[in-house]
C-alpha cells in the first residue's frame, strides 16, 4: 500500500465510515464479468510474485526446457498439471477459509512447513550440482525416443504446482484476500456459486505455463553451456532454502520465547491484554487507535515496515493515534485467533482504524 492510499485509507477511517464499499457492492458496480477477468488477471499476475519467481528453474526442468526431443504436446500436458496444481491448491485452500472461518496464510507460519520447503528445496540444489540424482530429462527423454514417459514426471508436475501456489501464499495476500472477502461475502449471501472465484484466481495463475511448456520443449538441446546454467539455478535453489529454514528457525525461536510450549496461558493473555490496556488508553486520551495486524512470516507486512511505514508523512499522521502492533503469529489459535474474527480479518496484513464512540456518532 503506497502512502497516498495508506493517508486516504486513515482518512476513510477518522471520518467513521466503516469498512467503505463492500465487495458485492463492488462487483455488483463493476460487474459480473468483470468481477470473473479481474479476478483471472490478478491469478496471472501472481506468476510475478518473488515468491514464485525463485522456482522458475525448477518449473523448467519439470515441463521440459531443454529437453531432448519432447513434443509440443507432451510440453503442453506438463504444463497443464502444473497449472492444475496451482488452481487447485488455491480452490481448496478458498473453501477451506470460507467455509470454515480459516485465516489465509496459516500455512506459512508454521515451522514445520517452512523446514519441509527447505529441505525440499536442499535436494533440488545439491541435485543442480549432481550431488544428488533426480533425473528429469530421464523421463523427457522418454517421449522423444518413442516410449511411454513416466507417471512420476506427471505427478511431479502437478506437485510443483501445488507448492508453487502455497509458497506464493505469504506473497499475494492482498490479492488472494481480496478473492476470499468477495467469495466470503457472496456465499453469506446464499450465493454458492462464489466459491468458485478462488478456483479462478488459481487459473489466472496456471494460465502461462501449458504454453510455456509447450514452447519450452523446443529449447536448444542440453550443452557444455548448460552446466553453468545448472550451477547458477542451484546457487539460487540453495539460497531460497536457506531463506525458508531461517524462518522456520525464526518461528520455532519465536513459539519457544512466547511460552507456547510452556506456559500456554500466559502466552495467550499477554497480547491481549496490552491490546486492551492500549484501547483503555486510547479512550482516556481521546485519540483513535490504528491496529496493525502482522506477522513475522507474512511478507507484505515486512514491505509495509520497510517502505511506507518509514515515510515522514505516515509518521506524522500515525502520531494522531494510538498505534498498536499485534503480532499473530498463529492467526488459527488462541488469542489471535478471536481478536481477527471480532474484526472480521481473514488474513495478514490486516489494518483497522478505531474511532471513540462519540465521535462516530457525531461523524456524518
Amino acid at each position: 500500500m503506497r502512502k497516498e492510499a495508506f493517508l486516504a485509507f486513515l482518512d476513510k477511517g477518522l471520518a467513521a465510515r466503516g469498512n467503505g464499499e463492500q465487495p458485492v457492492d463492488r462487483m455488483m458496480r463493476v460487474g459480473v464479468l468483470a468481477t470473473i477477468f479481474l479476478t483471472i488477471l490478478g491469478g496471472l499476475g501472481l506468476n510475478l510474485t518473488p515468491c514464485v519467481l525463485p522456482l522458475i528453474p525448477i518449473n523448467l526442468a519439470i515441463i521440459g526446457a531443454g529437453a531432448k526431443a519432447s513434443s509440443r504436446g507432451h510440453g503442453f500436458a506438463l504444463g497443464s498439471l502444473y497449472g492444475l496444481g496451482m488452481a487447485g491448491a488455491y480452490g481448496v485452500l478458498g473453501l477451506v477459509v470460507v467455509l470454515t472461518g480459516a485465516k489465509f496464510g496459516t500455512l506459512n507460519s508454521s515451522p514445520v512447513f517452512n523446514l519441509a520447503i527447505a529441505l525440499i528445496f536442499v535436494v533440488l540444489g545439491l541435485a543442480m550440482f549432481d550431488v544428488v540424482s533426480i533425473d528429469l530429462t530421464r523421463f523427457q527423454g522418454r517421449v522423444g525416443s518413442g516410449k511411454k514417459a513416466g507417471i512420476g514426471q506427471y505427478v511431479l508436475a502437478l506437485t510443483m504446482g501445488v507448492v508453487a501456489a502455497l509458497l506464493a501464499g505469504a506473497c499475494v495476500a492482498p490479492v488472494v484476500i481480496s478473492v476470499l472477502l468477495l467469495a466470503g461475502s457472496l456465499y453469506a449471501k446464499g450465493i454458492s456459486s462464489g466459491l468458485i472465484l478462488p478456483f479462478l484466481l488459481g487459473l489466472g495463475m496456471a494460465l502461462p505455463w501449458p504454453f510455456a511448456g509447450a514452447g519450452l520443449s523446443f529449447l536448444p538441446k542440453p550443452g557444455k553451456w548448460m552446466t553453468g546454467v545448472k550451477y547458477g539455478f542451484g546457487i539460487l535453489i540453495l539460497a531460497m532454502a536457506a531463506y525458508y529454514g531461517h524462518i522456520s528457525l525464526d518461528l520455532f525461536r519465536s513459539r519457544k520465547s512466547a511460552g507456547m510450549t510452556t506456559g500456554k496461558s500466559e502466552a495467550t493473555s499477554l497480547p491481549n491484554a496490552q491490546f486492551a490496556a492500549s484501547l483503555h488508553r486510547a479512550l482516556k486520551e481521546g485519540k483513535p487507535v490504528f491496529v496493525d495486524f502482522w506477522a513475522t512470516w507474512c511478507k507484505n507486512c515486512l514491505v509495509m515496515d520497510r517502505t511506507t511505514f518509514k515515510d515522514q508523512d505516515v509518521q506524522r499522521r500515525l502520531a494522531e493515534f494510538v498505534s498498536v502492533r499485534y503480532q499473530a503469529e498463529l492467526p488459527n489459535e488462541l488469542p489471535a485467533k478471536e481478536v481477527l474474527e471480532r474484526f472480521g480479518a481473514i488474513g495478514l496484513p490486516t489494518y483497522v482504524v478505531l474511532v471513540p464512540a462519540n465521535q462516530a456518532a457525531a461523524s456524518p
